[in-house]
């Protein structure tokens, strides 16, 4: 983990400026209307098995269509734009409007931010642990995991992993704590060392 740590004291010596900005920006994002936090919760459901930049990129031209467009013409948006499940997302942001009009009173009604992970990933089909961490964090929140390949490949370079086959509840939340002790050496929050780490490994700071 040592070895990690220095790394990382590095990273935040060429990048905190950047990382800080970024920070802001997340929770600037929470304290927005439903509606913009919806559109939020869409991209996190579009990058599940997808690329965040093609998140983003579809997110900026279907922009308000996440709020109303039918089901059909969505799929179809999708599609065109190039995602690589555009039936199955489109069904998933359908399914999740139910929640659109009440996303800042689910949020509000519970600060602790395990519990409202599970909570969004029971109840909006199409996120797991990763996208609902994605989400909060992308709204304010700091003390989630976004655990994809990218943060296992780093973990697991340095030792302090054995990359899992398949990214179960149980094996996400054991990588949680594996982030949280070098988050904590590094006296960082989580959403820090996550953006830290994934431009580490990409060069890019995204969302």
């Amino acid at each position: 983990m040592d070895d990690l740590v220095k790394f990382g004291e590095s990273l935040k010596c060429d990048l905190k400026g950047r990382v800080d900005t970024r920070i802001r920006e997340f929770r600037e994002m929470g304290r927005k209307s439903d509606d913009e936090l919806f559109k939020e919760l869409c991209f996190c459901i579009l990058t599940a098995n997808y690329s965040a930049e093609g998140g983003m990129r579809i997110q900026k031209e279907i922009g308000d269509g996440f709020l109303s467009l039918p089901e059909p013409e969505l799929a179809e948006k999708l599609k065109h734009l190039g995602h690589r499940f555009p039936e199955a997302r489109a069904k998933y942001i359908v399914g999740a409007r139910k929640y659109k009009n009440n996303l800042k009173d689910i949020i509000d009604s519970n600060k602790d931010e395990k519990a409202l992970r599970a909570w969004f990933a029971e109840n909006v089909k199409g996120l797991g642990y990763k996208e609902a961490s994605h989400f909060l964090r992308n709204i304010g929140f700091d003390n989630l995991a976004i655990i994809d390949f990218h943060i296992i490949d780093i973990l697991a370079r340095h030792g302090l992993i054995e990359a899992p086959k398949t990214l179960t509840r149980k094996k996400y939340l054991e990588i949680e704590q594996v982030l949280e002790k070098i988050a904590a050496k590094l006296n960082v929050t989580l959403a820090e060392l996550d953006l830290y780490l994934w431009c580490a490994e990409t060069g890019k700071i995204l969302k």
